[in-house]
């Protein structure tokens, strides 16, 4: 199936879970999106309104031989910056950790090449120029040794002055974060992350490193099919036609070589973030195993201004800051405006507006978001094998529709744009 007909005719009831009937037109959209291609992979959509599960449901295969099933967990690339973050903000409510203390006072070693003043919230917000992974590091397979890639953040040094710009740290940031969580409590980022966010929330599904014995829970990217080769004499090789992120890097007049040192470290053929290597290493901003239900979890906590079940995970004046757009200026890495707050984004959407809303969205374009004045949040995870730094519209719509629903009975109107 493919087309934008083939959505139109597509079955409304592809998939399984509960789905309240405030939110059905959300559940048929789902199913829409899925339909065609439920034979080559899978999806989850979670979603919360006004504190209480409205949305469960899945559909599709886990892997070529198994089906979806609900606690199934998905590779959610950098959906779980959002979620890295989220365990920040609660450290700083329990006084662990400060946002603008600078970090060489509990992690002297990071005080080299010029980073003797920078903060937690230079690195949540993309503001300290180490988003070089690229020139930080010469294998790819390097990623894998959380210790290893400490040290390299230490000795790192920034691209430009403190502060001064804005650049994404697609891959940095995770080990950036987590690296300050760790020195500043004195405990491994994965007991920081067991004790106040997975147990606090009672979550099922959500790592950074998965146990051995729940590797098997995890949905992976069907293999691509190699087209067969001709006997003939080789053809001359086609262009490859640009994505939408390709386009809207031209269109944005940034320069290229940005998102490639972010993005793209050296012999990045030799790992994969789906072997046993890369699911069980610590790489935070890129590699988190999440169910859709973890993620909605959190960020309902999140959309309830911190507190979930009448217990406070983050203090109201903590979450009034970390809600706070941090600086409006163009990424260097990124193509679209991002409006960062303290590491998370803008909600991107088709045209209806979450002004207080925010989220992170992954490579593969699984997202999380929440919209604390609608009391809304949202998390979609598959293993489809596509890629796209800006999403996929899949998520945008789905993104869409979750807000209109939410504004039928909020405003009696679902509306497009507002």
């Amino acid at each position: 199936m493919s087309g934008f007909k083939d959505i139109i005719f597509a079955n409304t009831e592809n998939y399984q879970g509960y789905v309240n009937e405030q939110f059905q037109d959300l559940a048929n959209q789902f199913s829409r999106l899925q339909d065609g291609r439920t034979e080559f992979g899978g999806a989850a959509l979670v979603v919360y309104f006004k504190g209480q599960k409205v949305v469960d449901i899945f559909t599709g295969k886990k892997s070529e031989t198994e089906q979806w099933q609900e606690d199934t967990m998905s590779v959610c690339y950098s959906t779980g910056k959002g979620i890295l973050a989220t365990l920040a903000h609660i450290l700083v409510s329990e006084g662990l950790v400060e946002y603008d203390r600078k970090i060489a006072e509990f992690w002297p070693e990071f005080a080299q090449n010029g980073k003797e003043n920078m903060t937690l919230r230079h690195i949540l917000s993309h503001q300290s120029g180490l988003y070089d992974i690229r020139n930080m590091i010469e294998n790819a397979s390097e990623m894998a040794d959380w210790q290893h890639m400490l040290q390299v953040m230490q000795s790192a040094t920034p691209r430009f002055a403190i502060g001064s710009d804005i650049a994404y740290q697609a891959l940095t940031f995770g080990w950036l974060v987590g690296g300050v969580l760790e020195k500043a409590t004195g405990r491994h980022l994965t007991d920081l992350f067991k004790q106040y966010l997975v147990e606090a929330l009672q979550l099922d599904g959500a790592y950074f490193g998965v146990p051995t014995e729940q590797l098997s829970r995890i949905a992976k990217p069907f293999p691509k099919e190699k087209p067969a080769q001709s006997s003939a004499a080789a053809k001359p090789k086609k262009h490859k036609k640009a994505n939408f992120s390709d386009k809207l890097m031209q269109l944005s007049g940034q320069n290229p070589q940005d998102f490639l040192d972010a993005m793209v470290p050296h012999n990045m053929r030799d790992f994969s973030f789906f072997s046993q290597q890369g699911l069980q290493a610590i790489i935070p901003a890129a590699n988190g195993v999440f169910t859709a239900r973890s993620l909605a979890k959190v960020y309902a906590m999140l959309a309830n201004g911190g507190t979930w079940q009448d217990q406070v995970l983050i203090k109201a004046e903590v979450f009034k800051e970390l809600s706070q757009i941090q600086s409006i200026k163009r990424d260097r890495v990124m193509p679209i405006p991002m409006k960062w707050r303290l590491g998370y984004h803008r909600v991107i959407t088709m045209g209806k507006r979450a002004k207080k809303g925010f989220g992170h969205i992954g490579y593969n374009g699984s997202g999380a978001w929440c919209d604390p004045k609608r009391e809304l949040s949202f998390a979609y995870t598959h293993n489809f094998n596509i890629g796209s730094i800006t999403g996929d519209y899949r998520l945008w719509g789905l993104t869409q529709e979750a807000l209109r629903c939410a504004d039928a009975e909020l405003k009696g109107s679902k509306g497009w744009w507002f």
